[in-house]
């Protein structure tokens, strides 16, 4: 491969990745999930995944389903599932791998130490599954996904006491 054609390759890429960006459709985590994304990637992480899958229509996707990133990763949170405004979740299922839990040992701390201050939210062990929060509903389905890889166990509390409701301590999901 030439030089003039990597340079051409890397134009494309990065002229696909800016129209992506500013006509930046956003799917559902639902539509995400039926094309496989989980939603919870960085969108630097699509463009990424760019340089080696070559079929544009699968980064596009990626690309409608991603977040953008920032240094500061509540930001992101509360950014990425543009919180309703004020609306508040009637609950959530935190779900982790138990056996990857031993490399996030804030999220231990919070389940360990402080989950029964929230009584509508619930662990679930998922195999593989990484860390995170699903928000849900007033029927109780899921309304979304965050994940919380590399949260504290203060960002945990302050966004489960300020995203769900308040109920008594023998509501349960």
């Amino acid at each position: 491969m030439g030089l003039s054609n990597i340079y051409e390759a890397v134009l494309f890429i990065v002229i696909i990745s800016a129209v992506a960006v500013t006509s930046k459709e956003q799917l559902s985590t639902r539509e995400c999930e039926d094309l496989g994304f989980t939603g919870l990637a960085l969108c630097s992480d699509c463009n990424t995944f760019a340089e080696y899958v070559k079929d544009q229509e699968l980064v596009a996707d990626c690309l409608k389903c991603c977040t953008e990133d920032s240094d500061d990763s509540m930001s992101k949170a509360w950014n990425s599932t543009a919180l309703n405004a004020g609306s508040k979740y009637l609950g959530a299922i935190l779900e982790a791998c138990m056996r990857k839990l031993v490399f996030y040992p804030e999220i231990v701390g919070f389940i360990e130490e402080e989950k029964d201050k929230f009584p509508t939210v619930r662990v679930q062990y998922v195999f593989n599954s990484p860390p995170k929060l699903i928000m849900l509903d007033e029927e109780g389905q899921h309304k979304e996904t965050i994940r919380i890889d590399n949260w504290k166990r203060e960002h945990m509390l302050q966004f489960l006491q300020e995203k769900v409701k308040p109920t008594s301590a023998s509501a349960k999901i």
